[in-house]
C-alpha cells in the first residue's frame, strides 16, 4: 500500500515518492506550495537556450505538466546555447525542437508530464489556453506576443503570462499576472497587497518622456529593435550589421516622437545587439532562465514577491534591473 503524506488543508495528498523527491524544497516553501506546483500546467511556446534552462528548472521543481510548442526542426545552430540538444541530434535527428526538448526533459523528472503540441500558438483559439495556469512565450513577433497576452487576459480564469528574449549579452523578461494577491515581507511580519499588472501592449505604449530618467537603457533599445522588426517584417533577432544604419534612424525617429534624448539608447548598445543577430550568450541564458523559473514558481506557489513587470540583465555591467512600467493611462 502506497504511503501518503496527508495535507490537512483540503484533504489532497502527495505520495511518499513525491514527498521524498521534493523534500528539500518542501522544507523551503512548504507542503501547500509544493501541492500547488504539482497541480500547475505550464505552456511554453518558442524554444531557445534561455527556455531550455527555464524548462529544466520548473521540471525539477515538480510542476504538474509542461507542454512544449515549437515545430522548427533542430539544426546545428540550435546547439550554441542549448544543453538539451546533443551534437548528434542537431545533425541527424530530423525532429522538431519541441520533440527533442520533450525527450530530454522527461529524464530530469519522470513525475512531471511533458508533452508536445504542434502548431503556432497565435493561431489557436483562446479556449485552448484554459487548460494552462502559466503561458511563457519567446521567438515570435511582437504582434503575436500581444495577441497571445490579450487572449490570456480574456479568459475567465487568471493565466500568468511571461515573455523572455535573450539578445546576445542582454535579456528581457516581461511579466503579466493581471490582478495578483502578494504577501510582502515587513519587519513585523507580512502584509497582503494587491498587485495590478499592465498588459504587454499597455506597458510598451507608455510615453517615454514620462518614464523616470533612470529607466534602463535596455528597455528603450528593445523597443527600437521591435519597431525595426515590425517595419521590416523580420523574424525576431533576424539582423545583420548592415541593418545598423536603419536601426539608428528608427531610434532617431522614435526619440523625436517620444521626447527622449538619443543618449538614452547608446550606439554601442544597439550595435552590440544588432551584430549579435539571433545568437544567445549561454551565461545570460542561464541567468534569465533561472530568474524566469523563480518567478513562475513564485506565481504558482504564492511564495515570495513577484517581479512587476520587466526584468533586464546586461552582461556588460552584470546588473539585473526590475522596471515597473505603468500603462500610458497612468500619466
Amino acid at each position: 500500500m502506497t504511503m501518503r503524506l496527508r495535507i490537512a488543508m483540503d484533504g489532497e495528498e502527495l505520495t511518499a515518492q513525491q514527498t521524498a523527491l521534493y523534500d528539500r524544497q518542501i522544507r523551503v516553501w512548504g507542503v501547500d506550495a509544493q501541492k500547488r506546483l504539482s497541480k500547475a500546467n505550464v505552456l511554453v511556446s518558442g524554444l531557445n537556450g534561455t527556455l531550455a534552462e527555464f524548462c529544466k528548472n520548473i521540471v525539477l521543481a515538480g510542476v504538474g505538466s509542461l507542454t512544449l510548442m515549437d515545430d522548427r526542426l533542430v539544426n546545428e545552430d540550435a546547439i550554441h546555447a542549448n544543453f538539451l540538444i546533443t551534437p548528434e541530434e542537431a545533425k541527424h535527428s530530423g525532429s522538431s525542437l519541441a520533440e527533442v526538448y520533450c525527450n530530454a526533459l522527461k529524464e530530469f523528472n519522470p513525475m512531471v508530464h511533458v508533452s508536445v503540441e504542434k502548431g503556432d500558438l497565435h493561431q489557436f483559439a483562446g479556449v485552448f489556453l484554459d487548460k494552462f495556469d502559466v503561458v511563457v512565450i519567446s521567438c515570435c513577433s511582437l504582434k503575436d506576443k500581444i495577441a497571445i497576452n490579450n487572449k490570456c487576459r480574456e479568459r475567465q480564469k487568471r493565466i500568468s503570462f511571461y515573455t523572455v528574449e535573450c539578445r546576445d549579452s542582454c535579456g528581457e523578461i516581461f511579466v503579466d499576472l493581471q490582478s495578483y494577491a502578494s504577501a510582502k515581507k515587513k519587519s513585523d511580519g507580512t502584509e497582503e497587497c494587491q498587485l495590478e499588472y499592465s498588459s504587454l501592449e499597455e506597458a510598451i505604449s507608455s510615453s517615454w518622456r514620462h518614464l523616470p530618467s533612470k529607466t534602463t537603457k535596455t528597455y528603450f533599445a528593445m523597443r527600437v529593435l521591435e519597431h525595426f522588426e515590425s517595419l521590416q517584417n523580420r523574424k525576431p533577432c533576424q539582423f545583420s550589421v548592415s541593418d545598423l544604419p536603419h536601426v539608428l534612424e528608427i531610434r532617431k525617429n522614435l526619440c523625436e516622437a517620444q521626447g527622449l534624448n538619443e543618449f538614452h539608447i547608446p550606439d554601442i548598445l544597439l550595435n552590440r545587439l544588432v551584430a549579435a543577430g539571433a545568437r544567445e550568450h549561454p551565461p545570460v541564458c542561464a541567468i534569465l532562465g533561472g530568474i524566469l523559473g523563480q518567478e513562475v514558481i513564485k506565481a504558482i506557489s504564492g511564495k515570495g514577491e513577484p517581479i512587476k513587470n520587466f526584468f533586464y540583465f546586461n552582461a556588460a555591467d552584470g546588473k539585473g534591473i526590475i522596471e515597473d512600467i505603468p500603462p500610458a493611462s497612468v500619466y
